[in-house]
């Protein structure tokens, strides 16, 4: 229960700082996130524990098992469903076409990019290149809406920043779980089916 009370209290903190110096929320999220988890285990903790620990571990955490998995796939899709009621048709007569390729060729570019990028920059295996390149074609509603909250741009603008934030999220997330299946399994003949009842479970 404390651990509870402590992760609303933080986010409750890291909206009011979001708030306040008009910056996106997920990024105080993610600093008070690390604060709490690896670097306190690595350098604030005596025992080697996270301040919060977010899988019971048989003495303390929050979520048992694939808990975690499951709260954090609800969490989601909360936030992609509500995105999705925010979207409005008549926002996009002017910039359908935009969007469209943003979200079909703009991806494509970002993963094969990316993952070039990934391997000749980083040395990386073609493999977690592509997997790396799958996890960034994302931008997602937690990062833009707050942006276009705090940023007054033109309407056309801001409705494709909106929409392609919300529109990308499913088709990111299909592309990084065929990824890493196909990576899990080998790439060998039970691939497909193996991805798709990953990405099924996703949704």
């Amino acid at each position: 229960m404390i651990e509870l009370a402590g992760i609303i209290i933080l986010g409750i903190l890291a909206q009011w700082f979001a708030w306040r110096f008009k910056i996106p929320a997920i990024l105080p999220l993610i600093l008070i996130g690390l604060l709490v988890g690896p670097i306190a285990a690595e350098f604030l903790s005596e025992d080697g524990s996270k301040w919060i620990e977010p899988i019971w571990n048989g003495k303390k955490g929050l979520f048992p098992g694939e808990s975690l998995y499951n709260f954090v796939s609800l969490a989601i899709s909360i936030i992609l469903f509500e995105g999705g009621l925010t979207l409005k048709r008549s926002e996009i007569k002017n910039v359908g076409p935009v969007i469209t390729k943003l979200i079909t060729v703009g991806a494509a570019v970002t993963f094969f990019g990316a993952a070039v990028l990934a391997h000749y920059l980083f040395n990386l295996r073609w493999d977690l290149s592509f997997l790396f390149s799958g996890l960034i074609i994302v931008t997602g509603p937690t990062v833009i809406t707050p942006i276009l909250r705090n940023i007054p741009l033109k309407k056309d603008l801001s409705a494709v920043l909106k929409w392609e934030g919300i529109l990308i999220d499913p088709i990111g997330a299909l592309v990084a779980v065929l990824v890493f299946e196909f990576i899990s399994v080998g790439g060998d003949s039970g691939f497909t089916k193996t991805a798709l009842l990953e990405f099924g479970k996703i949704i």
